[in-house]
């Protein structure tokens, strides 16, 4: 599976639960990779004028689910370099962003539940779904089947971040692009 190439821009988009490693990795993959990196839940808050846990305390779910697909497609539709994308947890969870990315390469970034509760709970206060075990536990569960639905699977425990990046840039052959494929036009389809 090669990157698609949509308005001369290619991108790749990170998903897994919270605490996952999507900034961490999405960041060092920018880098090794001279592209941009966005994370979309910031997205999400410089369109609100709001913080995740204020949108979710004060408006709710649902309110953030829709403010998020927005951001995800103005995001897509206003791509001008070569990006890694971190999408938030749930972001994947609805068939509307899946359907938005299905042109786009993903990479499901897989822990063990353990570990991930582990990460979250040292970080609750900026995490609005991770502050109860049993909930916690009940949402990894179900969104489990749609992050499996991303091109591409890199398990991260107990590997470093370099053997990350490197597994994901193999998996996608993201180091054998000229630059002059960045400039051209595209069908849409896998390259």
């Amino acid at each position: 599976m090669g990157i698609v190439i949509a308005m001369g821009v290619r991108a790749v988009f990170l998903v897994g639960f919270m605490g996952s490693g999507k900034n961490t990795v999405g960041q060092e993959l920018a880098r090794r990779l001279a592209w941009e990196f966005v994370d979309l839940d910031a997205c999400i808050e410089r369109r609100e004028r709001q913080t995740i846990p204020d949108i979710f305390r004060e408006k709710g779910e649902p309110a953030f689910r829709v403010a998020e697909a927005s951001a995800l497609r103005d995001l897509l539709s206003s791509l001008r370099r070569n990006s890694v994308v971190a999408l938030g947890g749930g972001a994947f969870a609805h068939a509307e962003n899946r359907e938005l990315l299905r042109n786009w390469p993903s990479v499901f970034l897989d822990a063990p539940l353990d570990e991930l509760w582990l990460r979250c709970s040292q970080d609750a206060s900026q995490r609005p779904l991770g502050k109860d075990r049993k909930h916690f536990v009940e949402l990894y569960w179900s969104r489990l089947p749609f992050y499996r639905e991303s091109t591409v699977t890199v398990t991260t425990s107990g590997k470093e971040l370099p053997s990350i990046c490197s597994e994901i840039e193999g998996a996608l052959r993201l180091g054998q692009w000229p630059e002059s494929l960045g400039s051209r036009e595209s069908t849409g389809e896998s390259q």
